[in-house]
């Protein structure tokens, strides 16, 4: 695990784009797969035993969902991304979180999730979606979204200037679409439950792609050891991202 402090400074400070306006940056790290691997030997007072032995206590460790270990490595990512994507965020409550305010700061024109595709109500399923509704139709629809949301800045602009306090012009912004930024902590145990559910397929969308940002640019380089072990054991079926 030489490399683990090279991966670390690499790792600081990345941006990584997602959905239309948002993205994900890490802002700190503390361990590697090896302070997982320490953190399991004190049990017995023991220290690492090279690469191959302590990787094979890894992958005994996630098989056997042995995870307090796993609680010793702590991400911390500033994250913006909309409102539909947060309220779905903070109902893992094992995350930290501190978000930016609409009392204090002015929202700008732009802070507006636009969807790629409109996705169809799921026909079995009425948490899920399949398909996209492509054509004129769809089209017309991403118009009176974006016609929504100029009015609705447009309001938010005319209270503010008439001195009506933040916290209340907000009330003419599209709620679930507005883009906000949030500051958010939790360990690596957590961050595969979270990981887990989100990435799966009938995970929402716009969530999704956040989650899948994590593993693949985040979660992935910086424990690659237990990244591997997660797929193996905890996530076989996981496949490619998809919008459906």
């Amino acid at each position: 695990m030489a490399d683990a402090q090279t991966a670390r400074g690499n790792l600081l400070g990345r941006r990584v784009p997602v959905l239309d306006k948002g993205w994900i940056e890490l802002q700190d790290l503390m361990g590697d797969d090896l302070a997982i691997v320490n953190a399991a030997r004190v049990s017995f007072l023991g220290e690492s035993k090279g690469d191959e032995r302590d990787k094979k206590l890894l992958f005994y460790l996630m098989r056997h969902r042995h995870t307090s270990p796993f609680e010793q490595v702590e991400f911390k990512f500033r994250v913006r991304a909309p409102l539909v994507t947060w309220w779905q965020w903070v109902r893992h409550r094992t995350w930290s979180m501190n978000a930016q305010s609409g009392r204090y700061t002015p929202f700008e024109e732009d802070d507006f999730y636009v969807p790629e595709a409109w996705r169809l109500q799921a026909a079995d399923n009425k948490q899920a979606s399949e398909g996209e509704l492509t054509g004129p139709q769809g089209e017309a629809l991403t118009e009176k979204l974006l016609a929504h949301y100029h009015e609705g800045f447009a309001l938010y602009k005319e209270a503010i200037d008439a001195g009506v306090a933040r916290e209340m012009a907000r009330l003419f912004l599209p709620g679930f679409a507005v883009y906000y930024t949030w500051v958010v902590k939790v360990d690596a145990h957590n961050l595969m439950h979270f990981l887990r559910l989100r990435m799966a397929p009938d995970a929402q969308y716009e969530i999704r792609v956040y989650a899948w940002a994590i593993y693949e640019h985040f979660f992935k380089p910086a424990l690659p050891w237990t990244a591997e072990a997660f797929t193996r054991y905890v996530v076989p079926e996981l496949g490619p991202i998809q919008r459906e």
